[in-house]
C-alpha cells in the first residue's frame, strides 16, 4: 500500500496533535526559529510549531497528506510552506534551518539511512537543533505502530554514534501508551533524542 492509499481517508491517520515529544522540546526552540519538519505526513507537528510563531517548512512525499496538511493548517488559522519530497531525493540545502524535526521517520531501512541522517545534519545551521523522535527496536513486538522491521528502528548508541560531535541535550529509550490516530496507538517503545549541532 502505498503512502497516499494509506493517507487517502476522511479522517487523520496519525490524528491531528503533535507527537507528544514535539510537545515536550519545542520550548527549545527559539522564537521565530525556522523549523523543517520531514515527512511530515497530514501535518500534526508543522501545524503546531507553526502555531507557537515558527517559520515552518514540512515536507513530504505523499500528496494525499500535503492536502489534508493544507487543510488542517487552513483550519488552525497557520501558515506552513508545505512542499512534496521524498527523504531519499530531497535537495538538504546547507545551513538552512534552526532546527531539523523528524518523527517516525522509520520506513527509512538501515541501507539508507545513514543519507538521510547526512541530510538533517546538512540542514541545520551551527547551533541549530536537531528533534528526532521514533522508535525502539522492541516497538516490533509491541505491534502498535511503525512497520514491523526492527533493523529500521532506533538504539540510543546508533543515534550518538550517528550524530557525533553534537551535543545532547536529550536521549531516552522509554515505553509509553500513545494515541495519535489508528497509526500510533497502544503501550510503544519509543526513543527521544535532541541535540545540537556544533
Amino acid at each position: 500500500m502505498t503512502w497516499d492509499q494509506r493517507y487517502d481517508r476522511p479522517d487523520f491517520l496519525f490524528g491531528t496533535e503533535p507527537a507528544d515529544f514535539v510537545r515536550r522540546t519545542a520550548p527549545w526552540l527559539a522564537p521565530g526559529s525556522r523549523v523543517l519538519a520531514v515527512a511530515d505526513g497530514e501535518g500534526r507537528n508543522s501545524v503546531h510549531l507553526a502555531g507557537l510563531g515558527h517559520d515552518v517548512v514540512a515536507m513530504d512525499a505523499s500528496r494525499v497528506a500535503l492536502d489534508k496538511a493544507r487543510a488542517l493548517a487552513r483550519d488552525r488559522g497557520v501558515t506552513v510552506d508545505f512542499r512534496p519530497g521524498d527523504v531519499l531525493t530531497w535537495d538538504w540545502a546547507a545551513d538552512a534551518f534552526d532546527a531539523v524535526l523528524a518523527v517516525f521517520i522509520q520506513f527509512v531501512g538501515p541501507e539508507d539511512r545513514a543519507r538521510v541522517f547526512d541530510g538533517l545534519r546538512t540542514a541545520l545551521r551551527p547551533g541549530g537543533l536537531l528533534m528526532l523522535h521514533g522508535y525502539a527496536p522492541r516497538q516490533v513486538d509491541y505491534g502498535t505502530g511503525g512497520p514491523p522491521v526492527r533493523e529500521n528502528m532506533y538504539t540510543l548508541p546508533l543515534l550518538e554514534e550517528a550524530f557525533a560531535g553534537f551535543e545532547i541535550l536529550e536521549a531516552r529509550d522509554y515505553d509509553a501508551e500513545i494515541d495519535e490516530g489508528d497509526g500510533h496507538s497502544g503501550l510503544s517503545g519509543l526513543v527521544d533524542f535532541l541535540a545540537r549541532k556544533p
